[in-house]
């Protein structure tokens, strides 16, 4: 069985390993000089490969589609990566928030496990070949084609191409036009996952500054939505960061729900103190103004946040920054804790899809089957990884169904697929 893997990314590789240890002939077409290039800048260059929890929370996690990674999850699920780490020599720790990473913080470790996993177990790699057409006939596929025109015959294909997000890591939505031009439905593509502008143009001066244990509120024409909690990254366009990423997602797909673009609609609130309730909170203030009572209020707060941030807290409470702290009045006061509980930024926009983590949109699932990522239109062809229409939060949801879904295709491509009629659902 010739199987040919399309992209070198955390989908490929672990279908090319999984084919090929089923002893397919396997051919992986990376368009980069290297393999998994964009598995190396994952969470911040540690990556976040999984999460520790059950099949069903990671379904819910891509809802409304995420029914149909049931399969492939169940199969390969978080337990089952996480040993096959291990056995591969990547130790990995649980952190906050469920997320899994490798125990040396190092993602290239995590890309050159599974590099040399494929490798071992009989996969080829062509880097730096891009394939531009997959072919078909008599409703199977046939071979692919690359950019300088050689035709290599395969008996299936596995397009795990990426999606359109971070174009430098070879994620530039060829497998969207392969699958498109075979007949594939292809939903409009979105930022899934992105940083955030804001109106307010003081967020910019901050740029760099990085907020720990605070929670964020999405706000949707005035009603709260969602709340994040964890630690987020002021930007010179607005604000980053995985709390940020994680809410930008609501945003998002509610803007593909309209077929919208204009997200002037939304807002966020950052509570700087969550752990504190307003009674508690407004009793550290009181301490702390008294404690520095003959100073202006300006320079009164620096127990409580980042020096930064305090011009811009006090703007928010509407008080003036020059009031000697042991005149502030009760009213003063609890401007200024309803400011630290809910510091507002109107969205001005997403950042473009090029520098989302994760791309919304992709290949259409019901036109696959979920039991082998098979296409429903045609024999031989597989799908795997985020160019299907399939997206989650931050937290290693991502990167799991990257894995299992490259792993099942890879499994039954090496098989022959699903054996039955094909059909358009």
């Amino acid at each position: 069985m010739r199987v040919a893997v399309v992209g070198a990314g955390a989908a490929g590789l672990m279908a090319a390993a999984a084919a090929a240890s089923e002893g397919a002939e396997v051919t992986v077409y990376e368009r980069n000089n290297m393999a998994g290039k964009k598995l190396l800048i994952a969470g911040k260059g540690r990556c976040n490969f999984t999460r520790d929890c059950s099949v069903e929370e990671l379904v819910e996690g891509f809802a409304p589609n995420g029914k149909f990674l049931y399969s492939a999850l169940s199969a390969f699920g978080p337990e089952s990566l996480c040993k096959l780490m291990q056995s591969l020599g990547v130790d990995y720790k649980v952190e906050r928030g469920k997320r899994v990473f490798p125990q040396s913080d190092r993602a290239a470790d995590v890309r050159d496990a599974l590099l040399a996993h494929a490798q071992r177990a009989g996969a080829a790699f062509a880097l730096n070949h891009r394939i531009t057409r997959v072919e078909t006939c008599d409703g199977r596929v046939v071979s692919v084609v690359d950019a300088a025109g050689t035709r290599h015959g395969v008996d299936s294909v596995i397009l795990a191409t990426g999606g359109a997000s971070y174009p430098g890591t070879g994620s530039t939505g060829d497998g969207y036009e392969m699958a498109a031009s075979l007949g594939h439905t292809v939903s409009k593509l979105l930022p899934a996952l992105v940083p955030l502008e804001t109106v307010e143009d003081w967020p910019r001066s901050l740029a760099g500054l990085s907020l720990k244990n605070v929670e964020l509120t999405l706000e949707d024409g005035g009603h709260d939505v969602a709340s994040e909690f964890g630690e987020m990254l002021f930007t010179h366009f607005g604000v980053g960061g995985p709390i940020v990423l994680s809410i930008s997602r609501k945003i998002c797909r509610a803007l593909r729900a309209e077929g919208s673009t204009n997200p002037g609609r939304f807002a966020v609130r950052i509570d700087l103190k969550p752990a504190l309730d307003v009674p508690t909170l407004s009793a550290r203030v009181q301490r702390d103004l008294a404690a520095m009572s003959r100073r202006q209020l300006k320079n009164a707060l620096d127990a409580l946040m980042p020096k930064a941030l305090i011009e811009h807290v006090i703007r928010e409470s509407g008080v003036d920054d020059t009031t000697p702290a042991n005149q502030i009045t009760v009213e003063q006061r609890s401007a200024l804790v309803s400011a630290l509980k809910g510091l507002r930024l109107e969205i001005a926009r997403t950042r473009p899809l090029e520098e989302a983590i994760v791309t919304s949109g992709g290949v259409n699932t019901r036109e696959v089957h979920p039991g082998t990522m098979e296409s429903r239109l045609f024999r031989g062809l597989f799908f795997a990884g985020e160019i299907l229409d399939l997206d989650a939060p931050t937290g290693g949801y991502n990167l799991q169904a990257a894995f299992s879904t490259g792993r099942l295709a890879g499994l039954s491509a090496a098989r022959g697929g699903e054996g039955r009629e094909v059909r358009r659902q």
